[in-house]
């Protein structure tokens, strides 16, 4: 659906919080847009890009009646209501002017799907997500989970904690000079690829769209998985949760992999049976997992993962920078430019897929 609207005529709502700077960023992209921002409604963030913000904020029923009728005024929101799926539902329910909506996550399309609205709703109105915002950070922790495991930090944190001294000194593994497969050569995994490349290793990776990329050696989809990882000294996951990459690192592709290979999964942890990920740690076909995202999140209690000596557990945070409400803003502001001049917005979710 392309933007018909005349400028004079957009109303942009803030449905989550975000400080006053970089709303008057967002002001200043256009005169003729009307901004609604009411701090007041909104919860206080408990650190940087603290999207949900505080759980124990409350409104009054007076101030939710402002809140709502702030969404319904608006054509474009800034954040999903109440940061929810719920509040994605009801809003798209209640406002009838609603044209695109930017979530501030890079991974929209399973709280999307969450909202349980059917396909036709979804194509009243887009959604963008923050993708490539959360490029650097997630690369900059895809490298450290890769030299944790070259460099056997867990092994040296065991051995400091009760005050062993080796008598072997035991060997590292060189970055430089080793291979990485990054599944998902988007922008978080082009990103890792720099980084990596940097750092001197050869990379290869799996596209949707099977297109060689300068840098990267080799370019597969991911039906031919198997293959690359079997020469793949650390393996970055970097694939949104879809029917389509559910469980895609199954017992068949750790069994593929190369003896003692690193492992990091920064994408959806629906993406990894992580029961399959357990043996292959226990076997040794993977020597170190470094996890940020879980099938369920939090982390089950009784999850292996938790206690396993080969386990970094991340609680979903590598994404998180104190710069992140700015850089959003800045990407809301770069999307908002092309939305008033009629182009096509740039990391919309699919409302089929759900990604």
């Amino acid at each position: 659906m392309m933007n018909t609207m005349t400028t004079d005529e957009l109303t942009i709502a803030i449905a989550v919080p975000l400080e006053a700077e970089h709303v008057e960023l967002i002001r200043a992209v256009d005169p003729s847009v009307t901004v609604l921002y009411d701090p007041e409604l909104l919860p206080p963030e408990r650190f940087p890009a603290d999207h949900a913000g505080d759980p124990d904020f409350k409104r009054t029923v007076e101030q939710e009646e402002r809140y709502w009728a702030m969404l319904n005024k608006a054509q474009v929101l800034y954040g999903f209501p109440n940061e929810s799926p719920a509040g994605l539902a009801k809003v798209a329910q209640s406002n009838p002017h609603l044209q695109w909506i930017h979530a501030m996550a890079a991974g929209a399309g399973g709280a999307v799907k969450a909202s349980g609205l059917d396909t036709e709703a979804l194509r009243k109105f887009k959604v963008t997500t923050s993708a490539g915002v959360h490029a650097l950070p997630l690369a900059e922790f895809s490298a450290f989970g890769v030299l944790n495991g070259f460099k056997r930090s867990a092994e040296m944190a065991r051995d400091q904690a009760a005050r062993i001294w080796p008598e072997l000194r035991t060997p590292t593994k060189l970055v430089n000079g080793s291979t990485l497969v990054i599944t998902g050569l988007g922008e978080i995994g082009m990103e890792t690829a720099r980084i990596a490349r940097a750092l001197g290793m050869r990379v290869s990776g799996t596209k949707r769209n099977v297109e060689a990329i300068e840098g990267i050696d080799k370019v597969t989809t991911n039906d031919d998985l198997a293959s690359l990882v079997s020469g793949a000294d650390a393996v970055v996951n970097t694939l949104p949760g879809t029917p389509y990459t559910e469980k895609l690192f199954n017992r068949e592709i750790f069994s593929a992999m190369k003896p003692g290979a690193v492992f990091v999964n920064v994408g959806r942890g629906t993406v990894v049976d992580e029961e399959a990920l357990h043996e292959a740690l226990e076997n040794g076909q993977v020597s170190y997992a470094c996890l940020d995202v879980f099938a369920v999140e939090p982390l089950p209690q009784d999850s292996p993962l938790w206690n396993h000596p080969q386990v970094l557990v991340s609680p979903h945070t590598s994404a998180l920078s104190e710069a992140e409400n700015r850089l959003i803003a800045e990407r809301f502001c770069s999307n908002l430019r092309t939305f008033l001049d009629g182009g096509e917005l740039p990391h919309l979710v699919d409302p089929v897929h759900f990604y």
